[in-house]
């Protein structure tokens, strides 16, 4: 190899290793991580049943089950943001928030997660069937909606096993045009919904206890 040869492949070589070392001190662009925060429900007035209720997991509609934030901004339509995210899938959130709000209620004898090593007397399930940012409109809104259904765990008739399905929506309009937003808006919608679904599933097994 001539001279010329070896200087062009040093400087090759050494362009090559100054730019693996850049690049390995650049920092990667960020992902802001976001979940859902607001108090539990609270629902006076009421007493408590003696039921003992198994939150199962809830399943997520194939379009929002990821931790990729969803938004529409036109019809038949949807995209995700790259560096904003939920810090884990809608199923996940749901399912714990809605445990820890009928928990918090004092309305029941326990609420056991779906992994729990207890008898129960009632099980809920459901599905997450919307839950996206809405940009269409002069606001940004959230848009939860899910569908519910109770079932009675004991009970050997399997046509009376379910006791009632419901279909919940709400939207709750963003104060500003950002995810951040987006997260307190979503918070406050699933906040309303948790409130209906605790106080259907009350009125529905009072009688039972009557």
């Amino acid at each position: 190899m001539d001279r010329h040869k070896k200087i062009f492949v040093l400087l090759v070589g050494f362009s090559l290793l100054l730019g693996a070392c850049l690049n390995l001190k650049q920092p990667s662009s960020k992902i802001d991580f976001y979940t859902l925060e607001y108090d539990p429900p609270q629902i006076s007035g009421l007493n408590p049943l003696p039921a003992v209720i198994r939150i199962e997991r809830f399943s997520v509609g194939p379009i929002y089950n990821t931790n990729r934030i969803i938004y529409r901004d036109q019809s038949f339509k949807r995209e995700a943001y790259v560096y904003h995210k939920w810090r884990t899938d809608p199923g996940n959130l749901v399912t714990y928030l809605l445990s820890r709000d009928i928990q918090k209620s004092g309305l029941f004898k326990a609420a056991l997660s779906h992994n729990s090593g207890f008898l129960s007397c009632y099980v809920l399930e459901g599905s997450v069937d919307e839950f996206f940012e809405s940009d269409i409109g002069k606001t940004w809104k959230a848009v939860l909606s899910l569908s519910i259904t109770l079932v009675a765990e004991n009970e050997s008739n399997i046509g009376k096993r379910i006791l009632f399905q419901k279909n919940y929506h709400a939207e709750e309009e963003c104060m500003q045009k950002n995810p951040r937003a987006l997260a307190e808006a979503m918070s406050r919608a699933m906040a309303k919904v948790s409130q209906e679904v605790i106080i259907d599933v009350y009125y529905y097994l009072a009688p039972i206890y009557q």
